[in-house]
């Protein structure tokens, strides 16, 4: 009936319980209950419906009544069962389709900037979000390996929630990875999230955009926390955590990409006629601003001796006229050398 063979484990002692009961008509004992409660939550854990066991329940109970006129009771007792669980689990199927595709337009519409803003405000009460106020998006992971019904989203979200209840927050996938949407002066939430998150994802960076305010503020600041991971992609950004707000130089350097492009040429072109091409001397300097201009700290890095970089630094200096040592050189080196990370040189090709 209920199209679920329930194991026969899952009604251990039933039958005894059963004529004991027909026999003595006492009522079941708190050990007895205990064990009908424990079978029910393994058979929960193990995937089997309450219908299919409800429905097999009355069947063994008809099965081991001696009175005919009774069992034919019964019998009609577990059809009307389990035609009315059906039922229920039909419109319950339905209800949750119907939210879960709600819930997911609602997230699309949101990130995107889509539909009309005073209806994605109202919309938006109902998962929560008061979108009146100012919100911030932290994004996490790797593209593709997460959605809605994964485990990992589900043990990010617990270990949320159960640290600041609901608090107006939206915790989703996208393109598979990990969301949470946050009030924008509660900055502590996607901070814990961000820890999680890391965690979760083994390791996987989670960058966090800056609170904006009103309906456009969510896809602002999702906008910004997605650009943050591909540009710590680019420059090779390691931290487990990126703001968005402390990476607000390299937007302004590329907006122009022309003037870039030709900063990179000039400055770092020559590097071109370096035994080896410009690689080595491109990673001996990204190494040495990296380490603050410390010779000794860029050499460890590179696994060379202090001579070895000082010579390469003066190779640089004489391939390109500027020198890494000299204040007046350095900003302009120091430029060009996050341009060319930014944009990919010297791997593409930046014109002439």
């Amino acid at each position: 009936m209920a199209g679920q063979t329930i194991p026969k484990e899952y009604l251990a002692g039933y039958a005894q319980i059963l004529a004991e009961v027909a026999a003595t008509g006492r009522r079941l004992t708190r050990d007895e209950l205990r064990s009908r409660r424990a079978l029910g939550e393994q058979a929960a854990e193990a995937g089997h419906s309450l219908r299919a066991l409800v429905v097999r329940h009355l069947a063994v109970t008809r099965e081991t009544w001696p009175d005919t006129a009774a069992t034919n009771v019964l019998a009609a007792v577990e059809q009307a069962i389990d035609a009315l669980a059906e039922g229920y689990e039909g419109a319950q199927r339905l209800a949750v389709r119907q939210e879960e595709a709600a819930r997911r337009e609602f997230i699309d519409d949101l990130l995107y900037g889509r539909s009309d803003l005073g209806r994605l405000a109202e919309r938006a009460e109902r998962f929560g979000l008061r979108l009146s106020h100012a919100h911030a998006v932290a994004v996490a992971g790797d593209p593709a390996p997460y959605d809605e019904t994964g485990t990992v989203l589900r043990k990010v979200e617990q270990a949320v929630l159960t640290r600041f209840g609901d608090r107006s927050i939206l915790l989703t996938t996208k393109d598979g990875r990990l969301i949470c949407i946050a009030p924008g002066e509660q900055d502590e939430i996607l901070t814990y999230f961000a820890k999680h998150a890391h965690a979760a994802t083994d390791g996987g960076q989670v960058a966090i955009g800056r609170p904006h305010p009103g309906p456009g503020g969510v896809v602002h600041s999702y906008e910004e926390a997605l650009n943050a991971l591909d540009l710590a992609a680019r420059m090779d950004l390691d931290s487990p955590v990126l703001h968005a707000a402390d990476l607000l130089v390299f937007p302004v350097l590329t907006r122009d990409r022309a003037a870039m492009a030709d900063l990179v040429r000039n400055i770092l072109g020559p590097l071109h006629n370096a035994r080896g091409g410009p690689g080595p001397l491109l990673n001996t300097l990204t190494a040495y601003f990296d380490a603050g201009c410390v010779a000794t700290e860029a050499a460890r890095q590179l696994n060379l001796s202090v001579r070895a970089l000082t010579y390469r630094l003066t190779r640089i200096h004489s391939l390109t006229g500027s020198n890494p040592a000299d204040p007046l050189h350095r900003y302009a080196l120091q430029t060009a050398v996050i341009g060319a990370r930014l944009l990919d040189w010297p791997a593409k090709n930046l014109g002439p």
